[in-house]
């Protein structure tokens, strides 16, 4: 059995470490999965159903509470930690790191934003914002930022982000070394945070906003990085008895930042609007996706389905795919007087199992399978090394 690192990094593994890695294609596939209920169980405008009464808002909240706990963030530890492994397997240089990453997320990552730049004309015209839509897409500065913020959709900037973190991975590798250096996501986010709330009461209203506030994110998210190759580095240093034996801390501190959790959902419930203000909640959500990554490392020594291992290629195509099922979905519900908890249950079970299929059959179209990294790369660039059959995209 050989098992796909996440993609879009990393290489092939041999038999044994496709055994020892099926936890993390686990974590893998919940990220990708996760996207689809976290952007599920809000409305249509991505808000948290605020024309609906506060009773009717509880569950899709709560549900929204437990599936927010693997974030995008989950995607980039997971990323960095492949990529670090593959280049300790086989170090490379810089250069050649850097561009065959860049062939592997920024090719899709173009083809993407080009089809969802037209594709949201769809959904556009069915709630009444066609004109917008269409005038953004005669505009060249739009197009700028859909290729460097990834703001074409609200999914894309995952791509960009990990990109720019792939350019400071000599910086994670020292973490491999010096796990210590993971505790530095906590300066990180502190630092994301406080420059958040100034460049946002600053520059609000102004046309830069949005590349200051990207700058900053992906800036402070290093500190993700830092982590990633603290926790390879505790892979690699320390054996499974010790790791598993931090399970009931890391376990403890999941469970204190999901009492955050709850006390943000609470207020979202009731104010019908994200507590971007609850500096708890914000810690609870930015924190999480490390833990859970921690629990599953702390749980790599037990036995885990090996299917999940065979899915979890699959998992960035539903993350890239997600909202072409879902906007259909949410047309679809459009005007009717359906509950947000029956909405939240259509459009998770509607656009999971449409998405799943579609990713599924587009893995077998050799000509398009590339688009969800399941392929080789269209043209010279199929022929670059990093079409080498048995790699990941």
């Amino acid at each position: 059995m050989t098992t796909q690192a996440a993609r879009p990094v990393a290489e092939t593994a041999t038999e044994d470490a496709a055994k020892r890695l099926i936890w993390l294609d686990s974590l893998r596939l919940v990220a990708g999965v996760s996207m689809v209920g976290l952007h599920a169980t809000a409305d249509a405008q991505g808000q948290p159903f605020a024309a609906y009464e506060p009773a009717e808002r509880i569950f899709p909240m709560l549900l929204r509470a437990v599936i927010y706990t693997a974030r995008t963030e989950l995607f980039l530890i997971i990323s960095i930690f492949l990529l670090l492994m593959a280049f300790e397997r086989r170090p490379k240089s810089y250069g050649t790191v850097v561009s065959i990453q860049a062939r592997r997320l920024l090719i899709p990552f173009v083809f993407w934003t080009v089809f969802f730049a037209f594709y949201g004309l769809i959904k556009a015209d069915a709630f009444g914002y066609l004109d917008y839509a269409a005038e953004r897409l005669t505009n060249p500065l739009e197009w700028f930022g859909f290729f460097i913020l990834g703001d074409v959709k609200y999914h894309m900037h995952f791509i960009p982000t990990l990109f720019v973190l792939v350019l400071m991975f000599p910086l994670f590798h020292l973490a491999v070394s010096y796990p210590w250096l993971g505790i530095l996501i906590l300066a990180a986010l502190l630092l994301k945070r406080d420059l958040d709330a100034f460049i946002y009461a600053t520059f609000w209203g102004t046309e830069g906003l949005p590349y200051l506030v990207r700058a900053v994110k992906v800036a402070t998210y290093a500190g993700y990085g830092l982590l990633a190759g603290a926790f390879l580095g505790i892979w690699q240093q320390v054996d499974w008895q010790v790791r598993a034996s931090f399970l009931p801390l890391v376990l403890g501190l999941g469970g204190l930042l999901f009492a955050l959790k709850l006390v943000a959902t609470w207020k979202t419930v009731e104010a019908g609007a994200w507590p971007f203000e609850y500096t708890g909640g914000y810690w609870a959500d930015f924190l999480m996706p490390g833990v859970l990554f921690a629990a599953a490392m702390a749980m790599a020594h037990r036995d885990w389905p090996p299917v999940l291992s065979r899915l979890a290629p699959y998992s960035f195509g539903i993350y890239l795919c997600h909202p072409i099922f879902l906007d259909l979905v949410e047309i679809a519900l459009k005007g009717t007087e359906v509950s947000p908890t029956w909405q939240v249950t259509v459009k998770i079970t509607c656009a999971v199992t449409l998405t799943s299929a579609f990713v599924a059959g587009l893995a077998r179209v050799r000509g398009l399978a590339w688009t969800i990294g399941l392929g080789p790369l269209p043209g010279r660039f199929g022929r670059s090394e990093i079409a080498v059959k048995g790699e990941s995209a």
